[in-house]
């Protein structure tokens, strides 16, 4: 049997390196204990370096980028071809709000990989968008 997918996006990630983070306990207790597959789609490693170079220094963005190289527990994945064509299409669904392309890479990677779950800290968007199926993503922490 295989593990349930979580896609992981920016804000937990950021509040798991940066110790000063007001949720980085609440993230923390979150992964320890997570026993899903946690994938991350790529456009989300360069928001999170940007933000943790920016707010932490680059000592902490170097330790997050070494931390990827284990591929535990965190997965890289890039999106593809079909991917990009569905995120296009939700910019423009999303465009009153608007979703950017980052966050549009992670509902995108989620229906491919059948995630029920986002990690993510914005309730704002990820709230209110809707995979294919109609059904709402679960969002934790």
């Amino acid at each position: 049997m295989s593990r349930p997918v979580v896609v992981v996006d920016t804000g937990p990630l950021v509040a798991l390196a940066d110790a000063d983070d007001a949720d980085h306990q609440r993230c923390v207790k979150w992964l320890r204990t997570c026993t899903a597959r946690l994938v991350i789609p790529s456009p989300i490693v360069a928001e999170v370096c940007y933000l943790l170079g920016s707010r932490c220094g680059a000592e902490v963005e170097a330790a997050f980028l070494e931390a990827l190289a284990d591929n535990e527990p965190f997965e890289v994945t890039a999106p593809g071809p079909g991917d990009y064509l569905r995120m296009a299409e939700l910019v423009r669904i999303y465009s009153d709000f608007p979703l950017g392309g980052s966050d549009a890479a992670v509902v995108a990677l989620a229906e491919r990989l059948g995630a029920a779950e986002i990690a993510t800290l914005d309730r704002r968007h990820f709230s209110v968008v809707r995979p294919r199926d109609g059904a709402s993503f679960a969002l934790v922490p």
